[in-house]
């Protein structure tokens, strides 16, 4: 048996995240565990999607949580890392300016992946394990500032597609029914052409809503317990939310946009149900530096 550490950050929207994970080779199979992840609300989104640039208080905020990851990924002796930035950064107009930034003061190499590149990774969590191969399934993941939506039948992806539909847009920004309008036309396509889809939704939010409806793992959630969860939700404040559901600041408000987004996938796909396998751009990453470490991953 053999314990292979990688790490991988992601720079967010709504918050930045260090996920540090083994690849623990058995002599007949290779699984991946968790070791440690450190989750900081940012919300770089908030900048961005309202003034264009990240401030300089987030900047120095950012600075400081890529130093102490810098140091953790050292003292966990990481065989190999990555670290991807998705929308807010791809926005802000002083996004390289940070990048360049953080790569000559903390040494991490910093990338900004468009939304196709964000879906692909996503799709890269080993999901196939969870899906029933003669199946239509539509994998949906809501960030902060971008929906990433993966199509797959009988086992196959056959489209990958990311719109700028997000938590933190919607609480920030008016939205953009142009893009509501291509996500509905693209969603509504998949359920013309493909037959009982079930969706798979990753981000915090489902894996939060998931825990709050109580349910446990291999469960699913149909689209009446999902509205029904958004209605309950609806009759708090935001401080309610945190009091008495005991849901976190950053999640508090993000929650009830991300419900609404999952809702309406479900409306426009004509699917009755959603699975939650708890699995994200961190852990594909993870899984595509194990690839690159064994000489197996084909780029796309």
């Amino acid at each position: 048996m053999k314990f292979l550490p990688f790490g991988a950050i992601d720079i967010g929207s709504n918050a930045i995240r260090l996920l540090i994970m083994n690849a623990i080779e058995y002599p007949d199979e290779t699984k991946f565990k968790k070791v440690s992840l450190i989750r900081i609300p940012l919300r770089l989104g908030a900048d961005v999607f309202s003034g264009q640039r990240i401030s300089n208080m987030k900047s120095d905020q950012l600075l400081h949580a890529m130093t102490g990851y810098r140091h953790i990924m050292n003292a966990y002796n990481i065989i190999d890392y990555r670290a991807v930035a998705t929308s807010a950064m791809r926005e802000a107009v002083n996004g390289q300016e940070l990048i360049r930034k953080i790569q000559e003061e903390i040494g991490i190499e910093l990338e900004i992946i468009n939304g196709k590149q964000e879906a692909e990774i996503i799709f890269n969590t080993g999901i196939s394990q969870y899906i029933d191969a003669k199946k239509d399934y539509i994998y949906v993941d809501v960030g902060g500032g971008s929906t990433e939506v993966t199509v797959v039948s009988k086992n196959q992806k056959l489209e990958q597609e990311s719109f700028n539909i997000g938590t933190v847009r919607m609480l920030t920004q008016k939205e953009d029914e142009a893009e509501v309008d291509r996500f509905k036309g693209f969603m509504r396509q998949q359920a013309l052409r493909l037959k009982d889809i079930s969706l798979i939704g990753s981000g915090g939010n489902i894996n939060k809503l998931f825990k709050l409806m109580g349910k446990k793992y291999g469960e699913s959630i149909n689209a009446d317990e999902l509205k029904h969860m958004y209605d309950y939700l609806q009759r708090f404040t935001f401080d309610e939310r945190i009091a008495v559901l005991r849901l976190n600041p950053h999640r508090a408000d993000v929650i009830l946009p991300a419900t609404k987004i999952f809702l309406r996938a479900f409306k426009y796909a004509n699917s009755k149900r959603i699975f939650v396998p708890r699995m994200g751009l961190s852990d594909g990453i993870v899984q595509q530096l194990y690839q690159k470490y064994k000489g197996e991953l084909v780029q796309t």
